[in-house]
């Protein structure tokens, strides 16, 4: 059982967002080439650019990354939501993602969008059956919250892995991603028990980069080289 779901997880291969709104810093992270995407949110924002205008500082965060940039709606209802949505597309239809907050309006909202071939992020979600939810309505991606599931008490390791196991049962093709990372552990974590797609904000992803270890591997090394010949 374990080999088999390993040899399905290994058939669609992971990928990493970057959870921020700084074109600058997306810009340098995008550089290392293991990004393929980024989410924001309306918290993200308003913490780095509080005085920014949102359609220009999503347009700077296209320029300077490639894959699906999520934008999330801020209004709640169903009208003004799918009007909300409406105005981020047409910022990019190809790369723009709507994020859609899960509620039943949101669920709404949800699969008008599908049906419109709009590509959506449901987040804030906390349990499978709410990923699953959203996976019937046709969400490209479900994301779970594992900063805030661990908040309740709760390990997310299951949430994370009863999803990925219901998805594939069931032939959907929502992607899991896995955000709310507090810790480089919450990311490992993730990534084993089946999330598509971890997004992370940049200091972990530069956790990731890093270990004593290695550091002083290399150091050795080059101690080594310069010192050649000598006595």
């Amino acid at each position: 059982m374990i080999g088999r779901r390993a040899l399905c997880y290994a058939s669609a291969p992971m990928a990493i967002f970057i959870d921020s709104s700084d074109p600058k810093e997306i810009a340098d992270l995008f550089a290392w080439g293991v990004l393929s995407g980024v989410t924001t949110n309306p918290l993200i924002i308003a913490k780095e650019s509080p005085d920014a205008d949102l359609g220009e500082c999503i347009r700077n965060v296209l320029a300077v990354s490639w894959g699906d940039v999520s934008v999330e709606l801020t209004t709640e209802t169903e009208s003004e939501m799918l009007a909300e949505a409406e105005l981020y597309h047409a910022w990019d239809p190809k790369r723009i993602t709507i994020k859609v907050p899960f509620s039943e309006t949101g669920l709404r909202v949800l699969h008008q969008l599908a049906k419109r071939n709009v590509k959506t992020n449901v987040t804030c979600l906390m349990a499978m059956n709410q990923a699953y939810l959203a996976a019937l309505a046709g969400a490209t991606y479900v994301s779970i919250f594992s900063g805030r599931v661990r908040d309740m008490g709760y390990d997310v390791r299951p949430v994370i892995s009863g999803t990925r196991n219901v998805l594939e049962r069931e032939g959907l093709a929502s992607k899991i991603i896995v955000g709310s990372m507090r810790h480089l552990m919450d990311v490992n974590e993730a990534l084993e028990a089946g999330a598509h797609v971890p997004t992370i904000t940049p200091p972990i992803l530069r956790k990731m980069v890093w270990h004593p270890r290695t550091i002083e591997t290399i150091n050795e090394f080059n101690t080594a080289w310069r010192n050649r010949g000598k006595k």
